[in-house]
């Protein structure tokens, strides 16, 4: 299904809000800035968790960019975006080290804004369990 005109221009509207919180937020996480290491020493991450999450969001990202892999990069920010709202919810709160809740605000925005490029972009998630399954069965 070819998108609408508007739907085109607000998938890129999204695409380039989520890729660029996520492009941001690589340099605090691959610096090794301080209120990284606070937040994942807080949840017992640092500094694999620091690392590897800034390597899954930096992947994230960059598929957002690019046409074909569109749906693909909105599966793995929201998947990877999930973790950071969940650790908000129960170890870190919705403040951290006085931040005014930015950061859990940022979170958000990439989720939701992940969530609406899925929709608008629904025909073109890749469908991979019946494929597997009709495979399986042969």
């Amino acid at each position: 299904m070819e998108l609408s005109r508007p739907q085109t221009i607000l998938s890129w509207t999204l695409q380039l809000v989520v890729a660029v919180i996520l492009f941001q937020t690589l340099f605090f996480k691959f610096t090794g800035a301080e209120e990284s290491r606070y937040i994942f020493t807080l949840v017992g991450m640092e500094p694999w968790g620091r690392i590897g999450s800034g390597i899954v969001e930096l992947i994230a990202a960059t598929l957002l960019l690019y046409p074909r892999t569109v749906a693909y990069g909105a599966i793995v920010a929201a998947g990877v975006i999930s973790g950071a709202i969940f650790f908000h919810l129960t170890k870190l709160g919705i403040v951290v080290k006085d931040d005014g809740g930015l950061l859990f605000i940022l979170a958000l925005a990439v989720f939701v804004g992940s969530v609406a490029i899925l929709f608008i972009r629904r025909s073109q998630i890749p469908v991979v369990g019946p494929r597997l399954v009709a495979a399986a069965s042969m």
